[in-house]
């Protein structure tokens, strides 16, 4: 099932599926930080009021604030 990075919990991990609609500038940025199709990820934490999001993907952590968390389509992997 998709969701959006920001409604992956701490210590879940995920693949990229795509990006949200409401994509706009964020799509080329999340590209270049190497979240592409296929992808895994992990999320290490998530600050209290939810921005940003930490994720460990490709071998380096990555924060990502709430709008571009909200731009990533992801499907979360059974542990």
């Amino acid at each position: 099932m998709e969701k959006t990075l920001n409604e992956i919990g701490v210590g879940q991990t995920g693949t990229v599926v795509g990006f949200g609609r409401e994509v706009g500038r964020y799509r080329q940025k999340l590209m270049a930080m190497g979240l592409i199709k296929g992808t895994s990820f992990k999320v290490i934490r998530v600050a209290p009021m939810g921005d940003p999001v930490e994720i460990v993907v490709r071998n380096y952590n990555l924060s990502l604030r709430r709008e571009e968390a909200k731009a990533l389509l992801v499907e979360e992997v059974a542990q």
